[in-house]
């Protein structure tokens, strides 16, 4: 397009019909998509289906009048390929683009806005010629927490809307590369969640349950998503490796869902399950032998047809469930999902040994140490002959000790610190000048390594003070708000005393008031007064108000 045409264009104008040219890449070969590219991209790869992609685009009627763009709006525009998310023939041209491409697209009626058109700028039956830039694109995140842990690209499109439960039997062909050497091909079938019986990273079986029949994929998958960091010695695959896997679902036949199982048949596959996930736990495979504890949950919990037999053994199997799901997340070191099992599981049955010992342990590995006491002097006031029982509350009492200890110390140094400062004050305010907040040499070592200081400083009434900058004397006048800038202190861990100016903050001292002043150490360098320091004022300095938490 010259010029001239893109500049009527752009002033609403009509100029002269676009010519109908370029490349049939429509699939049927009926001329419905063109495409012109005006300026080739970089490198050999190009979009699938489902990658995100991003792109600017300007798009003409076919008599020349431009009816949007987004370089008017400044904007790239990103959308799903192969999702229906734009018109058909977007999702055509830009799957056949690389970064960095320009090309123009020309699309008739029934690849665009058909019968319908788009009113009020694209009228019924128009063909619409594209100029599109591609910029980037990705392939879909499938984590639930979308960190990019398992990335897939579709090659192919399977059947169908269907995918595979939790528990189908899939039929898989696949090829694992690492650092684009194969390290895996095979053909298999097995259930989904016990991939890892047969060598399967958690992110491939992940990424099978999204895939439709006959849908080839590449899956790339992080460490934490793969081998994780013991790595794979069958495949000499090393720790905290990246892989990448070609798979195909061959076919699949889905699992019972809970809503289609009879109250009986969720009985008998709870106890099924419930040996399997005891045999993994048993291989050390504790991420499997939670998918099979959780099913169990998700059968039982809100089942409430049981007979009244039937019902007993349904809560001994949910009770079971959760207090193993507790054992594996501990074992994984999933603290706090620990703390969760052991709390449904205390829920059933209060006074339950396993429960409490392993809630005390998942408390006590997490610093909590008041639980955990809580929770063995329980257990053994039921159980007074579990020894596990009394090591931990032994444990608990030295490190809550040690607690203390550290505590004491800390406020010890604290306040003798804060009682130097108050009789420095005063011998100050009697002298009538400012209150000299110099750091003292300990002071000084301690912000250098890191613990906060606090430093106590009192402005006292009816004195002359001179602001830093710049030097004019004001008088303070009685509950009137004073800049914190008027105190100069001792910046710098060494070498000569710096002013520390605040006086761009809302924090103030009145006069005739005591204020404690929290100093933390600045990253990269010693014993520097932090910028953001919190005033909080008192008539005189107390334990209760110069509490750490309370600053």
């Amino acid at each position: 397009m010259t010029a001239e045409e893109t500049k009527a264009a752009e002033s609403g104008a009509q100029s002269a019909p676009l010519p109908l040219e370029g490349v049939d890449i429509s699939p049927k070969q009926d001329e419905g998509v063109l495409k012109v590219i005006k300026r080739e991209g970089t490198g050999t790869e190009m979009p699938m289906i489902g990658d995100r992609v991003s792109v600017h685009y300007t798009g003409w009627l076919i008599d020349g009048t431009k009816f949007d763009s987004s370089l008017d709006r400044k904007d790239r525009f990103s959308f799903d390929l192969g999702k229906g998310e734009v018109i058909k023939a977007w999702d055509i041209a830009v799957a056949t683009m690389k970064v960095g491409e320009v090309c123009h697209i020309t699309c008739k009626p029934e690849y665009a806005y058909g019968s319908a058109g788009s009113p009020p700028k694209i009228p019924p039956n128009a063909t619409l010629v594209f100029e599109v830039e591609l910029f980037e694109f990705k392939g879909e995140d499938l984590t639930d927490e979308e960190d990019g842990g398992i990335i897939r690209r579709i090659r192919a499109r399977g059947e169908g809307h269907a995918k595979p439960n939790d528990g189908a039997l899939v039929e898989v062909a696949l090829e694992g590369y690492y650092k684009d050497q194969i390290f895996d091909r095979r053909e298999l079938r097995f259930e989904v969640g016990e991939g890892e019986s047969v060598d399967l990273p958690c992110g491939l079986e992940k990424a099978i349950q999204r895939m439709e029949k006959g849908e080839h994929s590449i899956v790339y998958l992080k460490p934490s998503y793969a081998f994780g960091n013991v790595g794979k010695e069958k495949f000499q695959i090393p720790p905290n490796a990246e892989l990448k896997y070609e798979v195909q679902l061959k076919s699949f036949e889905k699992a019972k869902e809970s809503w289609e199982m009879s109250s009986e048949e969720k009985l008998e596959q709870s106890t099924i399950v419930k040996e399997r996930g005891t045999m993994y736990f048993k291989e050390g495979k504790y991420k499997q032998a939670l998918l099979q504890y959780k099913k169990i949950v998700s059968w039982l919990e809100f089942e409430s047809s049981f007979s009244n037999e039937d019902a007993q053994k349904a809560q001994a199997l949910r009770l079971a469930s959760h207090l193993n799901l507790a054992m594996c997340h501990l074992k994984l070191q999933a603290f706090s999902a620990a703390i969760e099992n052991c709390n449904k599981a205390l829920e059933l049955d209060s006074n339950n040994e396993k429960g409490l010992f392993r809630r005390g342990e998942a408390h006590l590995a997490v610093n909590d140490f008041d639980l955990a006491r809580a929770d063995f002097q329980k257990l053994l006031q039921l159980y007074p002959s579990n020894k596990a029982a009394k090591a931990q509350l032994a444990v608990c009492q030295q490190r809550i000790r040690k607690q203390l200890e550290r505590e004491k110390k800390l406020y010890a140094n604290m306040f003798e610190r804060l009682a130097g400062e108050e009789s420095k004050a005063k011998a100050t305010a009697a002298g009538n000048q400012p209150a000299d907040t110099e750091m003292k040499d300990e002071q000084k070592n301690d912000v250098a390594g890191g613990q906060p200081q606090v430093v106590w400083l009192m402005l006292p009434s009816g004195v002359v003070t001179t602001p830093v900058p710049p030097p004019v004397s004001v008088p303070p006048q009685p509950g009137v708000s004073h800049p914190l800038s008027l105190f100069p202190a001792l910046a710098e861990g060494t070498g000569s005393p710096q002013v520390l100016c605040l006086s761009n903050k809302v924090e103030t001292i009145k006069p005739g008031c005591w204020a404690a002043l929290c100093v933390w150490p600045r990253s990269g360098g010693r014993g520097r007064l932090h910028q953001g320091a919190k005033l909080r004022e008192s008539p005189t300095p107390s334990r209760a108000s110069c509490a750490p938490h309370g600053l």
